[in-house]
């Protein structure tokens, strides 16, 4: 689903409508009291609110008549506190700003003012690891949106109340995170906006128009009902995000050992537990080798080839994993659509498999893999671009019951890393750049890694192991 807009004209009450659309009930939690904050270069004032366990942060950027104290955004940010989301109500302009009208539908100063923010966020311990969501409400939604289009690797979700996207200009085609649109049925100006506006978005995206309400949604129900649909939106979007971890770092790497060390500092949790860092040769063996290196874990190789394509061997149709019983992993919608056979899929499974057992020889002169039952395992590669032959290498372990699988790459493709979470423990990615094109594209040096290489890395990373023995 790209675009979706909800209209119930049958329905003329909010509350019957609150019904039908939620559906998960509010949670009673102990909530932390607010704290009053000053963010940034530009000292802005903030509420913040951390609920105990927070799995997201979402960051209000208010219209030109709101403010961090006020009730209808409160109210909102009561809802969220409750699904677990830490708050965070932000003056995005100083009281003296606010006396130059001009700056209040700048909407470029109030869009770098939301970005502020959120690295700002990123920056403090407690919220350093939370997924971030925009809300904006009234000139603060087209700056939420402009703000999701100049740094889209930041937000992961935005919510838009009565708002006004036009003001983000071109930007709204540059929007990736997913947006919810959420708009009075009788407040017909700012419907149509809104309607024109999801026209030229590209991201998932959905309208609700309410019946019954207006611009401020003053009418009884209409605001919880708004609280209850945004606090549903960013809990399944942001928790799409949590188990991958938010890093920001300049791009490109200068090459794959550099970025190994980056990836390990994201790791470091896992120092002490004797992980076992399992690479995918051959790209993947020197940024494996600064992890395993880092974290003082066990290095070895999980030997894995890509099945390609008939008469285009670099299209990737599945990929095949090394073992005891090979696992062998496909993409069926692709076969089907391609008309490809089974009969080539058994030829080609074996042909990379010479492949592998090459590779083994060459490698690990026939040495087993080490065991990883009850381990910590981290499988390391370069780079993540479709994730297929990732995801047959994360099945194949799963089968041999490691205590904890996690995924490490320093660079990603965004759709890719999220669909990768359900095959894992945690996924653990430096940078997830937009648009991400190839790996290698992030990499100033991506040079092919020997054999000869891969096999001296592997021997200075046993060396220790061999000498303490």
């Amino acid at each position: 689903m790209k675009a979706r807009e909800i209209m119930s004209p049958t329905v003329d009450s909010i509350d019957a409508l609150t019904t039908i659309f939620d559906a998960a009930p509010s949670i009673s939690i102990e909530q932390e009291e607010p704290g009053l904050v000053v963010i940034g270069p530009h000292q802005l004032g903030g509420l913040l609110t951390v609920p105990a366990g927070a799995k997201g942060l979402v960051i209000f950027a208010l219209g030109s008549g709101d403010g961090r104290f006020s009730p209808r955004n409160n109210f909102v940010a009561r809802q969220l506190q409750e699904r677990g989301l830490a708050t965070l109500l932000l003056d995005l302009l100083s009281d003296q700003e606010k006396t130059d009208r001009a700056n209040l539908f700048d909407i470029d100063l109030l869009a770098s003012r939301v970005i502020e923010a959120a690295e700002w966020a990123h920056a403090q311990a407690e919220l350093a690891d939370l997924p971030i969501g925009y809300f904006g409400a009234s000139t603060g939604g087209g700056a939420a949106l402009a703000a999701a289009a100049m740094d889209p690797e930041i937000v992961s979700a935005v919510v838009s109340r009565s708002g006004q996207p036009d003001l983000a200009g071109a930007a709204l085609g540059l929007v990736r995170a997913p947006t919810l649109l959420l708009v009075g049925g009788r407040d017909p100006q700012v419907l149509d906006l809104n309607r024109r506006a999801m026209d030229r978005m590209k991201c998932v995206i959905e309208l609700i128009a309410v019946p019954g309400a207006g611009h401020l949604f003053e009418e009884s129900g209409a605001l919880d009902f708004v609280a209850r649909r945004a606090a549903q939106w960013f809990e399944q979007r942001l928790a799409m995000m949590a188990p991958v971890t938010a890093g920001r770092v300049r791009l490109p790497f200068s090459n794959r050992p550099e970025a190994g060390r980056m990836l390990a500092r994201q790791l470091v949790k896992f120092r002490g537990s004797n992980p076992l860092i399992l690479a995918l040769p051959r790209g993947g063996v020197s940024v494996a080798y600064e992890v395993a290196k880092s974290l003082n874990g066990e290095l070895d190789l999980l030997l894995v080839c890509e099945l390609g394509a008939p008469h285009h061997s670099e299209f990737g149709i599945g990929a095949i994993v090394d073992g005891d019983m090979p696992q062998i992993i496909v993409n069926h919608q692709v076969l089907r659509t391609m008309g490809i056979p089974t009969g080539y899929i058994c030829n080609e499974a074996h042909t990379q498999l010479r492949e592998l057992e090459r590779q083994r020889q060459a490698y690990l002169a026939g040495r087993p893999p080490i065991l990883v039952e009850g381990r910590t395992v981290i499988i390391v590669d370069d780079g993540i671009a479709s994730g297929g032959t990732v995801r047959a290498a994360l099945r194949a372990i799963r089968q041999k019951k490691p205590a904890r699988l996690v995924l490490a790459a320093p660079v990603g493709a965004l759709d890719s890393v999220r669909s990768l979470a359900a095959e894992c423990d945690e996924v653990v990615c430096v940078a997830t750049p937009q648009p991400f094109c190839a790996v290698g594209a992030h990499y100033q040096d991506f040079t092919q890694i020997s054999d000869e290489e891969v096999k001296r890395l592997l021997g200075e990373a046993r060396a220790p192991v061999a000498q303490s023995a």
